[in-house]
């Protein structure tokens, strides 16, 4: 039985192991990190217009193999609600400025401000303008759970317009407009962008004015995450010269939210997303404004950070999605694990030699020791004893099985051996 070669390839299966384990772990390790393959987001009404963006963003994440489910909410309230639950499943929605802090929701980050939301007010021709206007009249804040209910009962409130007002009512944007359209009631907030039909449909309807807001500097000097905004007269229509004058509006911006566990990769995917979706010119907007680094109600996560410095992480640039973020996650694990390895591999080696001299030195050992008894003893030392000694040490050095990289070793110490027996009969002469 050769025992050395048995010792040889326990530390090569041993150094195979070691390294097979490890890199199994890694690459658990590497396939439990990668993000979900579904996220969800909280939207708004069905049909509205942050639920056409929802649409958007779900078209370009699924480009890169992620699917977006959309909820349907009342607004911004029930956005953040679902999104501070942890057992929603709602990971990503559009927040409205003004309407949390981060001391609120510790659990919710920002990927920036992607574009205005403007609160219009508007009403029928004949109430008249201002607030007298409005006594004694008909007037819808948006349905409960919504962004614009809550900034709406905030103007009403510094305004004063709750003590005037007639019949207060929370109809959603497109049943607002349709009542306000039908004479059912007399005026109507509503918060949603330029673009949503709602908006157009109201501001193409015979009959209907967007009322200016005479005191825009003092609300948003009151109210920091409000902005001012200007709708040009004649910009629906210039033939009909409609709205006939500039129209002063108050605008809230919208964030992009996410829970702070989010997957960092997704948080990139979606910051790209918004890029492609929010970049472009608008009505109120310039080219290239958003999205925007700003964290108005909640701090800008970590990622958003990176995104706005320095832009994609480099692989996503080059490479699908999924590959990019298997590749980064890969060199993530590789280069502490090199770390470890290398220290290990370059010891198994020496440890292995190690072990293969000891076997040899425990020989040694004994021969010195047979030695020292000759010295100790002087004449009177039995020969006969310390020779059987030496005849065992001969007969297991003889028995002793090393990889040929050790013989010139063993025969050294065979050498080793014979010297100290012809050392002994010279003595015992």
């Amino acid at each position: 039985m050769n025992i050395g070669n048995d010792v040889h390839k326990f530390w090569r299966y041993l150094s195979v192991a070691a390294t097979v384990a490890i890199l199994l772990g890694a690459g658990v390790f590497v396939f439990e990190s990668l993000p979900p393959h579904t996220i969800v987001m909280a939207t708004g009404a069905e049909g509205g217009a942050n639920y056409e963006l929802g649409i958007r963003y779900r078209e370009i994440l699924a480009r890169a193999g992620v699917e977006l489910q959309l909820q349907p909410t009342t607004g911004s309230l029930e956005n953040l609600r679902r999104l501070r639950d942890s057992k929603s499943g709602v990971s990503v929605g559009f927040t409205q400025g003004g309407t949390t802090t981060k001391e609120e929701s510790p659990e919710l980050e920002s990927l920036g401000t992607i574009f205005y939301e403007p609160l219009w007010l508007f009403r029928r021709a004949e109430i008249g303008e201002g607030a007298q206007g409005l006594r004694g009249r008909r007037l819808s804040i948006g349905p409960e759970g919504s962004g614009g209910r809550a900034l709406a009962l905030q103007i009403i409130s510094r305004t004063k317009l709750d003590s005037i007002i007639g019949e207060l009512s929370g109809f959603a944007p497109q049943v607002a407009a349709e009542k306000l359209i039908a004479g059912e009631i007399d005026a109507a907030f509503i918060v949603t962008g330029w673009e949503s039909p709602v908006i157009q449909s109201l501001l193409n309807a015979k009959g209907i004015e967007a009322e200016s807001y005479l005191h825009a500097d003092a609300l948003i000097a009151i109210y920091p995450f409000l902005h001012k905004l200007v709708l040009p007269a004649g910009v629906v229509d210039l033939s009909t010269d409609r709205p006939p004058a500039d129209v002063v509006l108050l605008a809230p911006k919208a964030s992009l939210a996410v829970r702070a566990d989010l997957h960092s990769a997704l948080q990139y995917l979606l910051l790209d997303a918004a890029v492609q979706i929010h970049s472009q010119p608008g009505i109120f907007q310039k080219a290239g404004q958003f999205p925007a680094a700003e964290s108005i109600d909640l701090p800008l996560s970590g990622e958003a950070h990176r995104f706005y410095k320095s832009g994609q992480p480099f692989l996503q640039g080059y490479l699908p999605f999924w590959i990019a973020t298997l590749v980064e996650k890969t060199l993530v694990v590789r280069i502490p694990l090199t770390a470890l390895l290398y220290p290990a591999f370059k010891l198994l080696p020496q440890m292995y030699d190690w072990t293969m001299q000891l076997r040899i030195r425990r020989l040694y050992d004994e021969i010195r020791s047979i030695e020292s008894d000759m010295e100790a003893q002087g004449p009177q030392f039995d020969a006969n004893a310390l020779n059987a000694k030496l005849d065992q040490i001969d007969q297991r050095a003889n028995h002793l099985q090393l990889p040929t990289v050790y013989a010139s070793n063993l025969y050294t110490l065979r050498s080793h051996i014979d010297l100290v027996r012809t050392r002994l009969a010279k003595i015992a002469m």
